[in-house]
């Protein structure tokens, strides 16, 4: 692999590094490596990588850039709104360096194809924010014999850490298991420091370079913690479970599973009842009658709330049960439907029986009203 006059010239603060040098730069050149998810984290992963001279980046994204995307992701313009984010950050990525290959894959990561598409690149690095995409990740990068950096944020904080190496442990082995349902609210619930995923994300982008080029010392068996309110860094080791299931002395995964069944989502999209927000307009200009339950926190109700709501918060549920009517339908909702859809599951546990959940949750009813 050699480099052109160009590419020099390009990337000569790089070669100028001993530890990088032109040799370094021929392998940054050579490499490969595929980046699950083109938002918060994937933006400034892909957008630094891309600078640097990886030769050849993976994008795998099925969804579309939004509005609400671009206080964060910025490797997306406004113009591209509507757009397939793959696409999307295509375009950027080719403006920030045209001599690099990318290859697009506009749709899901799954139990199906991850092995496939993972086994054309050197290093993955993980940018998802659900739990069940980051055990599939995991899962198949063990099974395929290849780097994962992984990375986390939620609203000012931010985790880091390199799994799969031969030696070293994986997720699984800091995570065995997954949170319960509900537990952690996504970014799209909880909210994120528009700045965090760039220092999350460039770090894991530094990390992949690491390992690219060989130097330095990686983040293998070590959780690197960033909490952005404090500019504080902090590190949990830990080392590689005998009893790991997955990359384990006797792994008892031997090919992927079911990751949404895994993380305990499956279940609850299918055995709750939902209402679009359209349905709930009409039946609420009915006068029917019809109790809302609002779980969201109450810093979130500064989006606005529907008329005549209750505001019982997820946590407070199990205390505040005699504020729940049982002899007339309810209809709980959330941000996007998720946590209202495991209220429901416990209140049925509870005896109640006229349970609907708002699909799309107060997102989904602030588009209609």
């Amino acid at each position: 692999m050699s480099l052109t006059k160009e590419e020099l010239e390009r990337y000569k603060r790089h070669t100028l590094l001993p530890e990088i040098g032109t040799e370094g730069q021929k392998k940054l050149k050579a490499a490969s490596v595929l980046i699950v998810g083109t938002g918060g984290l994937g933006s400034p992963i892909a957008m630094y990588l891309a600078a640097s001279g990886v030769g050849h980046i993976g994008l795998v994204d099925f969804d579309v850039v939004d509005e609400s995307n671009l206080q964060r992701q910025i490797i997306h313009k406004s113009s591209s709104v509507g757009e397939a984010k793959t696409e999307s950050a295509y375009a950027t990525l080719k403006e920030i360096n045209p001599y690099i290959n990318i290859t697009l894959y506009n749709e899901a990561l799954t139990s199906d194809n991850a092995i496939e598409i993972i086994k054309s690149y050197d290093i993955v690095t993980d940018g998802t924010d659900n739990f069940a995409t980051r055990y599939l990740v995991n899962d198949a990068c063990v099974l395929s014999g290849k780097i994962n950096v992984f990375g986390s944020i939620r609203q000012f904080e931010g985790q880091v850490s390199v799994s799969g190496a031969s030696d070293g442990p994986c997720y699984r082995c800091l995570f065995p298991e997954p949170p319960e349902p509900g537990t952690v609210p996504s970014c799209a619930e909880a909210g994120v420091m528009g700045v965090l995923p760039g220092v999350i994300g460039t770090l894991q982008a530094t990390e992949v370079i690491k390992q690219i080029v060989g130097i330095g010392e990686p983040l293998v068996g070590r959780l690197l913690n960033y909490d952005a309110l404090k500019m504080q860094f902090g590190e949990i080791k830990f080392m590689k479970d005998p009893d790991c299931p997955c990359c384990g002395n006797e792994p008892s995964i031997k090919e992927l599973i079911d990751y949404d069944a895994f993380c305990g989502q499956q279940a609850t999209n299918e055995s709750v009842e939902e209402i679009s927000a359209d349905e709930l307009k009409h039946i609420l200009s009915g006068n029917e009658n019809t109790v809302l339950i609002d779980v969201r926190e109450p810093i979130e109700l500064q989006q606005g709330l529907i008329a005549n709501s209750i505001n019982i918060p997820m946590q407070q549920i199990p205390n505040r049960l005699a504020e729940i009517p049982k002899e007339v339908p309810v209809v709980v909702y959330c941000h996007l439907g998720i946590r209202s859809a495991h209220v429901i599951e416990y209140l049925k546990s509870q005896g109640y029986k006229k349970l609907i959940n708002l699909e799309g949750g107060y997102d989904a009813w602030e588009s209609v009203n």
